[in-house]
């Protein structure tokens, strides 16, 4: 297969399953479960998702002024106003091609900034592994948060206290071997995971190097709880969803995330996956998928404008480069 078709591939393949997955998520409801989902949609507050939308901006702006604090230690520092612009970009072209976004970013940087291809690349890297773990933290979160709804969930599939903890003490005993196995093996699978467990400390460390470690952690914490804080304003634009925990709220919100990784901003799979996820706690599949659309909607919305914008605006204010 030439590189021409794997790449028209990559940016393909990832459309038409959302697309596929919007026609299944249609098919699989009656007519009154469409309409029940459009009439919520339709009677949203739309005060709520202005909210919602203005705490996403925030946490945009709160990320590209972060990546100063990672870009000051080499020896450079763009204007904030490119790193908002060239920030919304980014999330812009994810939407149309997926995992563009970063590409997009280092190129704009250096275009716009004169900071090496290579050296804003480390930073784009940096901070995604900075937000692994900050994701990986949520998870383990919820996972405490709610503990007694997964025990409930492993009852009812026949498992049982005892079973979870032998799957739990199995778990451990696995990743013990398997850190031993890949520590030693010289496969390029293995050789791949250890890059990325070595990449995910130095990105770690690297926060205690820069001179504003406090000001880059008060940032990070504040783009995750943003995060979190634009997903519980839409939870009281539908009546069902109103009532959710905390912990309820972060689990839908982890399901949430991982399906924006596999489609263009989660196209398709993100309600159902939300859908799915608050179906646990007891919420009706047509209010969850109405969560999972209004939220989607939203927070897409704001990217598409503010994405527009911001790749007009960005040469209009750098005229002279």
């Amino acid at each position: 297969m030439s590189p021409s078709v794997k790449k028209i591939l990559k940016i393909t393949i990832p459309i038409i399953i959302g697309l596929g997955l919007v026609l299944y998520s249609y098919f699989t409801t009656t007519p009154e479960d469409r309409q029940q989902i459009f009439d919520s949609i339709k009677n949203v507050d739309l005060t709520l998702v202005l909210l919602s939308i203005l705490i996403g901006a925030v946490s945009h702006i709160s990320r590209a002024i972060r990546w100063n604090y990672l870009l000051e230690p080499l020896g450079y520092k763009p204007k904030l106003i490119n790193n908002i612009f060239i920030i919304f970009i980014s999330y812009f072209a994810n939407l149309l091609i997926i995992r563009s976004g970063e590409v997009l970013r280092v190129t704009a940087l250096k275009t716009y900034e004169n900071v090496p291809f290579e050296k804003g690349l480390g930073t784009v890297v940096t901070e995604r592994i900075i937000d692994v773990i900050m994701l990986l933290l949520i998870i383990l979160i919820a996972l405490i948060l709610q503990t007694d709804i997964i025990f409930q969930i492993l009852e009812k599939n026949g498992i049982g206290l005892f079973g979870s903890i032998a799957i739990l003490f199995a778990g451990v005993i696995g990743l013990y071997v398997a850190v031993r196995i890949i520590k030693k093996s010289k496969a390029p699978l293995a050789i791949k995971i250890k890059t990325f467990l070595t990449g995910l400390l130095d990105g770690v460390l690297s926060i205690f190097k820069m001179k504003r470690k406090g000001a880059f952690i008060f940032h990070t914490f504040l783009i995750w709880t943003c995060y979190i804080g634009m997903f519980w304003v839409i939870k009281y634009t539908v009546p069902e969803t109103a009532v959710l925990s905390l912990g309820q709220i972060l689990v839908a919100f982890v399901a949430g995330t991982f399906a924006m990784v596999a489609t263009n901003g989660g196209l398709g799979l993100y309600p159902i996956a939300v859908a799915a996820t608050l179906g646990f706690f007891g919420i009706s599949e047509n209010a969850g998928e109405a969560f999972g659309w209004i939220m989607w909607t939203s927070q897409n919305s704001m990217l598409l404008v503010f994405g527009a914008i911001s790749f007009l605006l960005l040469p209009l204010f750098n005229r002279n480069r």
